[in-house]
C-alpha cells in the first residue's frame, strides 16, 4: 500500500517556516511546496493543489407560530474571495502511472492572491477563512489529503484625513424618579482620531456635568460590533473589548477627565467592506444615573493595520500633544479595573453574560510583536459576546474551524479564561 511506504505529506509555506504563522496581504503572491517523503518506491497518479478563500454565515432561529407550534428557521450565505487549482504531479500521456523513488520529494507552487480580500476572521455566526489543500491520487487507492490554512491581512492605513479627524459629540439627559424632576446630566467627550490600532491608547477628553441631587458614575468603553448578514437578515453580536470606570461625581459638581488614558489590547481591525461579515468598533462615555436609565455617547472607531507615522500628519493640537509627549502614559494602572456588564454600558435588555477585561501584563509581550500577532489571537481566540440581537422582522434589510485535522472550531468558545474573553 502507498500509505505504508508514505512517511511524510504536508503543505509548507513561505514565511511560516520561522516559527511565525503564515499572514500575507492582499495581491501578494503566495508561495511554498508540498512535500512527499516516501520509506519505498511508489507508483502515483497525479497531485493536485487547489487554494480557496471565503467568507460563511450561518445561524437558527426558533420561532412559535400559536400556543403549541414552533419551528427553526435556518440562515446561511456565503462569499467566495479566492478560487485557484493547479496541477503538482500529472500522469503521463500514455496512460502508466509515475514511479517515485524513495526519498524526499518537493512540489514547489505559488499563486497570486486577488487585490480585494477580507481579513481573516472567526466568530460565532461566521467566519473568513484561506487555505491550500493537496490531494495525492493512485490507482485503485483513497485519495490522500492535506489541508493549510494561512492568514490574510487586509491593510487600514489610518494615516488618511477621514481616520485622522477627531472625533467629538455631546449628550444630556433629564434625571426624573416618581415623576420628580431631580436634575440634568450632561457629558461632552472627544478624541484626537477616528482611526487607531492595537496596542495604541486613546486619550479621553470629557466633561461630565451632574446637576442631580445624588452622585453619578461615569465609564468608558471600547464595544465591538460583529454583524452577520443572511437572506436579508442580520445577526449581531456585541462585546466589551476593554473599560475605564472614572470616580463617583457628586451632586452638583463636574468632572473633567484631561487625556483620561484606555488602551486598546490585541484585537483584530475592523471588517466594513464584507457583503455578509462586518466588525466594527466604538468608543462609549457611559453615566451611571441612580433611578433611571444611563446617559450614553457613543464615538465611531477604526481599528487599523498600519499604525500613525511618527511626526506625520498634525491634524489637531491634541494629536500634536500626544505624538510628542509620552509622559502621560505613566498614568495607566498596571492592572486595571475589571470592565462592566455590557448591560452597564448599554441600557438594554440585551445583555446576557459578564466577563473581565484581559491582564494588562499578560498582553504587554503581545503588544509588541508584529500586527499579524494581533490577527493570529483574535483569529483563535476572539473577544467575548456579551449579547446577542436579532432585528426585529419589520426592520430587516436583507463559520472557520480548523478543518485540517477534522474540527469545528467556533472561536467564540474556545477563548482562554485568563485573557478574560470567556463566552
Amino acid at each position: 500500500m502507498l500509505f505504508d511506504r508514505l512517511k511524510r505529506f504536508a503543505i509548507v509555506l513561505e514565511g511560516a517556516e520561522r516559527g511565525a504563522p503564515a499572514a500575507f496581504s492582499p495581491g501578494q503572491a503566495v508561495a511554498g511546496r508540498v512535500l512527499l517523503e516516501l520509506a519505498a518506491a511508489a507508483r502515483l497518479g497525479a497531485l493536485r493543489l487547489r487554494a480557496g478563500g471565503a467568507a460563511r454565515v450561518h445561524w437558527t432561529e426558533s420561532r412559535s407560530a400559536g400556543s403549541s407550534t414552533a419551528y427553526t428557521q435556518s440562515y446561511s450565505d456565503q462569499v467566495e474571495f479566492l478560487s485557484h487549482r493547479d496541477t503538482l504531479l500529472a500522469p503521463p500521456d500514455n496512460g502508466e502511472v509515475t514511479v517515485l523513488q524513495a526519498g524526499r520529494h518537493e512540489f514547489p507552487f505559488t499563486f497570486q492572491l486577488p487585490e480585494t480580500l477580507a481579513t481573516s476572521f472567526e466568530g460565532k455566526h461566521g467566519s473568513v477563512r484561506y487555505w491550500v489543500k493537496a490531494k495525492l491520487h493512485r490507482p485503485w487507492s483513497t485519495v490522500k489529503k492535506v489541508k493549510k490554512e494561512f492568514t490574510v491581512i487586509e491593510p487600514i492605513d489610518i494615516n488618511t484625513p477621514a481616520l485622522l479627524a477627531p472625533q467629538a459629540g455631546a449628550k444630556e439627559k433629564l434625571a426624573r424618579a416618581w415623576y420628580c424632576n431631580r436634575g440634568q446630566v450632561s457629558v461632552t467627550a472627544k478624541i484626537d482620531r477616528k482611526g487607531y490600532t492595537p496596542g495604541e491608547v486613546i486619550p479621553i477628553f470629557a466633561e461630565i456635568d451632574n446637576c442631580t441631587s445624588r452622585a453619578v458614575v461615569p465609564k468608558a468603553a471600547i464595544i465591538q460590533t460583529q454583524t452577520f448578514i443572511a437572506r436579508g437578515t442580520k445577526k449581531q453580536k456585541k462585546s466589551v473589548v476593554t473599560s475605564i470606570v472614572g470616580d463617583s461625581i457628586a451632586a452638583g459638581k463636574r468632572e473633567v477627565w484631561h487625556g483620561r488614558a484606555l488602551k486598546i489590547p490585541p484585537v483584530g481591525p475592523s471588517i466594513l467592506q464584507c457583503r455578509i461579515i462586518q466588525v466594527e468598533y466604538s468608543l462609549k462615555v457611559c453615566v451611571d444615573i441612580p433611578g433611571t436609565s444611563k446617559l450614553l455617547l457613543e464615538l465611531p472607531l477604526v481599528i487599523g493595520t498600519i499604525p500613525l507615522h511618527p511626526f506625520g500628519s498634525r491634524t489637531s493640537s491634541v494629536s500634536s500633544q500626544y505624538s510628542i509627549n509620552l509622559d502621560w502614559l505613566s498614568t495607566i494602572p498596571e492592572q486595571p479595573e475589571a470592565p462592566p456588564e455590557y448591560s452597564s454600558v448599554v441600557s438594554s435588555p440585551e445583555a446576557e453574560q459578564t466577563l473581565a477585561p484581559p491582564c494588562r501584563s499578560e498582553l504587554g509581550g503581545v503588544l509588541e510583536g508584529p500586527f499579524f500577532a494581533y490577527i493570529q489571537e483574535f483569529r483563535f481566540r476572539p473577544p467575548p459576546l456579551y449579547s446577542e440581537v436579532t432585528n426585529p422582522p419589520a426592520l430587516r434589510t436583507w463559520a472557520w474551524g480548523l478543518e485540517g485535522d477534522g474540527r469545528d472550531v467556533t472561536a467564540a468558545g474556545v477563548l482562554d479564561s485568563k485573557f478574560g474573553f470567556a463566552d
